[in-house]
């Protein structure tokens, strides 16, 4: 019985990517930790919570255990239906985006409409739509590859795409999930095999519309100035900055102790969403940060193997959307570690896989899935080939 247990558990180690799914796990697994000691203080003086103290931990726990089981089916399914559905799921996203700004559909909270009540939790289209473009932009990609040198035929139609969702996510606004999707395809694009003199010329042609779009609105230029130097206005522009960097000067090499942050005691806005590393560098300090790096390091270089993996046995489309899974997941990741450490404008981007918010916690687990679903494959592939 015992041996049989040991086969069983090897079967199960051979089918996935170790690093990948311990990388996951922790990152989880902290980030519920941390949230709850984020948020303690929070939760005692909130509206609507009673006073109790482990409000949104429970919330938290509530929202990892539906992105779990959402995910496990979101496993069952293989990468050609995926394929198969991806404009699909690309008209869903768009469809979602455009519910969220009708009034009565769409709730507003402090001054953005980016949410659709669902009576007992709130849902955030955006999230999803970010996994919605990965799978589209790699569809995309091998459909239009023999075209990926010419700017009509390649580029205009995801450029039209791209202009469509981007509108709405403005409408919002939420100018941080557009960054986000934008890296998407066009890493997507990039990693498809895209002509480079095309591809750089896109890349000129978006940083000038970002820099634009920042530049047009002044709540966008009152980040700039702030994060240029928010002890010049700290209790205006540079508030929420300036607390982030006192919460990670506090913690030094191995922070203040679990549960010890004085920064979430009401100091520090959005400690357990947009600011949860300030907090954890302040509690666990230098060395908690570091390895919230490596294990985000670690998720990331792992689903570009896995790509690899995949481009290898000619699953170009799993390819992508593997390396795309990966693309998402870092560069949000780094843009939030950039903001709450002030190396980036203060942007509205919670950290994967940690932060609270059930939108986020939830299309992160699927992706994740589908990460998984890719290795599985590619695993299955090589054994089937072996025998």
């Amino acid at each position: 019985m015992i041996y049989q247990t040991d086969i069983g558990n090897q079967r199960i180690a051979q089918d996935f990517d170790q690093i990948l799914v311990w990388s996951a796990i922790l990152l989880l697994s902290l980030g519920l930790v941390m949230v709850y000691s984020a948020s303690i203080a929070i939760a005692e003086a909130a509206r609507g919570t009673g006073g109790y103290a482990a409000h949104f931990l429970m919330r938290h726990g509530a929202y990892l255990l539906i992105g779990i089981l959402v995910g496990l089916i979101a496993f069952q399914v293989p990468m050609p239906i995926w394929q198969k559905y991806s404009f699909r799921l690309l008209l869903l996203g768009v469809l979602l985006l455009v519910l969220v700004l009708i009034p009565g559909i769409g709730r507003e909270v402090n001054g953005s409409r980016r949410w659709i009540s669902l009576l007992v939790v709130n849902f955030q289209p955006s999230e999803f739509v970010k996994l919605f473009m990965v799978i589209y932009a790699a569809d995309y990609t091998i459909r239009k590859r023999v075209h990926l040198d010419n700017f009509r035929k390649g580029f205009f139609p995801i450029l039209v795409v791209m202009s469509v969702i981007g509108l709405l996510l403005l409408k919002e606004p939420d100018f941080g999930a557009f960054v986000v999707i934008t890296a998407i395809v066009m890493a997507t694009l990039f990693l498809g095999g895209v002509n480079l003199k095309v591809f750089m010329g896109l890349i000129s042609i978006l940083i000038v519309g970002l820099l634009t779009l920042i530049w047009i609105e002044p709540y966008r230029m009152q980040r700039i100035v702030g994060f240029m130097d928010p002890w010049i206005d700290p209790y205006g522009k540079g508030y929420q900055l300036s607390h982030a960097l006192i919460a990670f000067g506090r913690g030094e090499w191995l922070g203040v102790g679990l549960g010890g942050s004085v920064e979430k005691l009401f100091y520090l806005p959005e400690a357990h969403t947009d600011f949860l590393l300030a907090v954890i560098a302040e509690e666990l300090g230098f060395v908690g940060v570091v390895a919230v790096v490596i294990l985000f390091a670690g998720l990331v270089v792992r689903s570009f193997v896995i790509g690899r993996q995949a481009a290898m046995q000619e699953r170009h489309f799993s390819a992508l959307v593997a390396q795309g899974i990966g693309v998402w997941l870092g560069v949000q990741a780094l843009i939030n570690m950039g903001v709450n450490m002030g190396i980036l404008p203060t942007k509205g981007l919670t950290l994967p896989l940690m932060s609270f918010g059930g939108s986020s916690i939830v299309a992160n687990c699927v992706a994740l899935a589908v990460l998984l679903r890719v290795d599985w494959e590619n695993r299955q592939s090589m054994r089937g080939f072996a025998l």
